[in-house]
């Protein structure tokens, strides 16, 4: 049995199983997500105390109360590669395990974040320490931000402030696969309006609730236009579904109102006008063939998808650490949207690699596998050194 003082020697040493253990067992729960979140500030006192300890300037930041980067640097002058974690986690309601024990059992640490993304921080932060044991070429730059589970402030306050980079790896859960592209999303917000009347009056009532149902079966010809397009070699093809409907107020009362929003999943380079278009050339053309059609379409969130060419030198990079490291190598694509794309908005490269599957991520017995953060560990910091020493 480890105690907790051996633990955090382990993790102080840059273990990168013991990290996680540690980084689980403190709760950093976005505020924004559950309302009683405790938000980044204890974690991201811990994990500066450790860059700090490890010789890199580090820098605390908050960014609204109680939400905290943590920015870590070591080294001057050429290549500057940047490493990427989020620090905030999703809620713990109906999960299944205790959240924060950080349990070590059957070759997994289990609990909220195990798998995103405390075992990414946890390999980001081992390559920290194993680069500080040794010199090394250029400057590594370790960027852990806040907010990634809403709204992205971290990622946007680094992103505005970080300048070039040569390259970036955002270590989300890949099952370390090399994961070069992902899907952005926009949320399309759709309100039909109707005439409020007596269910036993339907001269006189307009149902907003059916008007929106019908758009919703239109939208079947948008779909196979969709599917004719060209097939993105990792993403496949843009998609869309509707997340949410609400209308009516009693079963005896047409509805006046209908209100649904819709996300439409993005390839990169897709423009938010463009996609907002096709939806309303569908319900313009409903507004022909329908008596009292009243609709409004408006655009909601929008995060663009993105890409970096699969021969780029981050990505010919990690798989040649993966190799050598006796990993099989994939280049896959990464379905979720990430904060990877804000980095290539600023024209940084930034790939995905990570330990743990996206399937287990936010689950109810969340958990990451030991011999993926003991193999993602040594292929990061195999990585780094090669990538900032320019080969």
């Amino acid at each position: 049995m480890v105690t907790t003082s051996e633990l955090l020697e382990r993790a102080g040493s840059g273990d990168p199983v013991a990290l996680t253990r540690v980084l689980v067992a403190i709760p950093s729960v976005n505020p924004s997500m559950e309302e009683d979140g405790s938000g980044e500030e204890e974690i991201a006192r811990q994990v500066h105390d450790w860059l700090q300890g490890w010789g890199y300037r580090a820098e605390l930041q908050e960014l609204a109360p109680g939400r905290w980067n943590v920015v870590g640097r070591r080294g001057e002058g050429g290549k500057r590669l940047v490493l990427n974690g989020h620090l905030d986690t999703v809620g713990v309601q109906g999960m299944g395990i205790p959240p924060f024990s950080g349990e070590l059992r059957d070759g997994r640490v289990w609990g909220r974040g195990a798998c995103d993304m405390k075992g990414g921080l946890a390999i980001i932060l081992a390559t920290a320490a194993a680069l500080a044991r040794e010199s090394h070429a250029g400057e590594l730059v370790v960027a852990l931000t806040a907010d990634e589970e809403y709204a992205s402030i971290g990622m946007m306050a680094f992103a505005d402030s970080v300048g070039e980079a040569d390259g970036a790896v955002v270590c989300e859960p890949t099952n370390l696969s090399v994961m070069p592209a992902h899907k952005g999303f926009l949320w399309v917000d759709a309100e039909f309006r109707g005439r409020a009347a007596h269910g036993s009056l339907p001269e006189e009532g307009v149902d907003a609730i059916l008007h929106a149902g019908l758009f919703l079966a239109a939208l079947a010809g948008l779909e196979s236009r969709l599917l004719q397009r060209p097939r993105h070699p990792l993403l496949g093809f843009p998609s869309f579904h509707a997340g949410t409907i609400e209308g009516g107020s009693a079963p005896s009362v047409y509805p006046d109102r209908c209100r649904l929003v819709m996300e439409r999943r993005t390839l990169p380079g897709e423009d938010p006008d463009a996609v907002l278009a096709e939806f309303q050339g569908v319900l313009d053309e409903m507004a022909t063939r329908v008596p009292g059609l009243e609709g409004t379409l408006m655009p909601g969130l929008f995060r663009s998808g993105t890409e970096v060419a699969v021969d780029s030198p981050v990505v010919r990079g990690l798989l040649e650490a993966t190799e050598a490291e006796g990993v099989k190598g994939a280049v896959e694509a990464m379905t979720a949207w990430v904060d990877a794309a804000l980095l290539n908005e600023t024209g940084i490269p930034a790939v995905c690699f990570g330990p743990g599957s996206i399937a287990q991520a936010h689950s109810a017995e969340e958990w990451v596998k030991v011999e993926e953060l003991d193999a993602g560990s040594r292929i990061l910091t195999r990585f780094a050194k090669a990538f900032l020493e320019g080969r």
